[in-house]
């Protein structure tokens, strides 16, 4: 009678065939160790039929941030593998399974538009920033995504703005060992990169460089070209337009693009005709600097004075005549 009211649950799956035929169902096979993966990608000469290297580094990976995790964490599709070598093609490892928030970041960027939309195969993805099997920290200085090794990193895809990048003078002082200087991920961000032809990145150019040259970007903003794109338009020059984007020089260098050699050509682009006397205009003319310049510093303390003897005056004018007219509604009622 039991028998028969196992094979019926058997008959419908509740249980298994072995269990149903007596036997002791078998245990679920056990995903394969590290020691079992470095079995072969222990070895510096494996490689794939290709010639693609395939080794790696137990020594390195141990040591890495993903040190502590076994190979089938990331390679989840070897988790079941009963047999070896396993096949050549593997499931892409899916980074963003554990690190979801910046997996999202990354698949709204530049990066990821350009790799699953447009095909192309050369833009990076979490390994190409951040390697394979000796991911490190970014506290760590051996770590591709140490702040000193940015522009490196970057570099290897954009190798000519690397060139310009490194001749400017925020460079110079990152080697020169100032932390504060700005790499590649300050101004375009990590994971989120997004295309720097469009309205929304040139409108947050002045922001992107006010958060270190806060003085800088207040006189702009207090300026004709800072007012208008703070409105929102783009027509107008911003930061990048002046100073240049990569190859940043300090004004004292004949190559910046603000030296007074080469403002008439830079102011030249957007206003046609300029001349020697129009660049004397002060992009970052500062107002409350009386030693910098003693007349637009009285002409704004004027300014001031005026409005507020203006308003003063009419604001009282108001008051005196709105009590003139109730006084005289009141009469009238009266």
């Amino acid at each position: 009678m039991w028998n028969r009211f196992v094979l019926t649950l058997a008959a419908v799956g509740l249980v298994s065939t072995a269990a149903a035929a007596g036997q002791a169902p078998q245990a679920a096979p056990k995903p394969p160790a590290n020691e079992d993966c470095l079995a072969c990608h222990g070895d510096a000469d494996a490689k794939r039929a290709d010639g693609r290297t395939i080794a790696v580094d137990a020594k390195r990976f141990e040591g890495s941030t993903h040190g502590p995790m076994a190979c089938v964490d990331c390679h989840a599709d070897l988790a079941k593998l009963t047999e070896f070598p396993h096949p050549d093609t593997l499931a892409k490892v899916a980074c963003a399974s554990c690190h979801d928030d910046i997996g999202s970041k990354y698949r709204d960027s530049i990066h990821a538009w350009a790799k699953e939309k447009a095909g192309l195969n050369v833009a990076p993805s979490c390994t190409d920033c951040h390697g394979r099997h000796d991911i490190a920290k970014k506290t760590d200085p051996a770590s591709r995504v140490a702040r000193p090794n940015i522009p490196t990193t970057c570099g290897r895809c954009h190798e000519g703005i690397k060139q310009k990048y490194d001749a400017g003078i925020h460079a110079i002082a990152l080697k020169r060992g100032d932390s504060r200087a700005p790499v590649c991920a300050d101004c375009h961000t990590a994971h989120s990169i997004q295309r720097a032809d469009t309205d929304a990145w040139r409108l947050s150019v002045t922001a992107e460089c006010g958060s270190c040259h806060i003085e800088s970007a207040r006189t702009f903003l207090d300026t004709f070209h800072g007012q208008v794109t703070a409105l929102g338009y783009t027509r107008v020059a911003a930061c990048a337009d002046c100073h240049g984007a990569h190859d940043i020089f300090p004004k004292s260098d004949a190559r910046s693009t603000v030296s007074p050699a080469r403002l008439v050509t830079t102011c030249g682009r957007c206003h046609a005709g300029a001349s020697a006397s129009f660049v004397q205009y002060d992009p970052h003319a500062n107002r409350t600097d009386k030693a910098l310049n003693s007349t637009l510093y009285y002409a704004a303390k004027f300014m001031n004075l005026l409005l507020l003897g203006v308003f003063g005056f009419f604001g009282l004018h108001t008051v005196l005549w709105l009590s003139r007219g109730l006084k005289a509604r009141s009469e009238a009622r009266r």
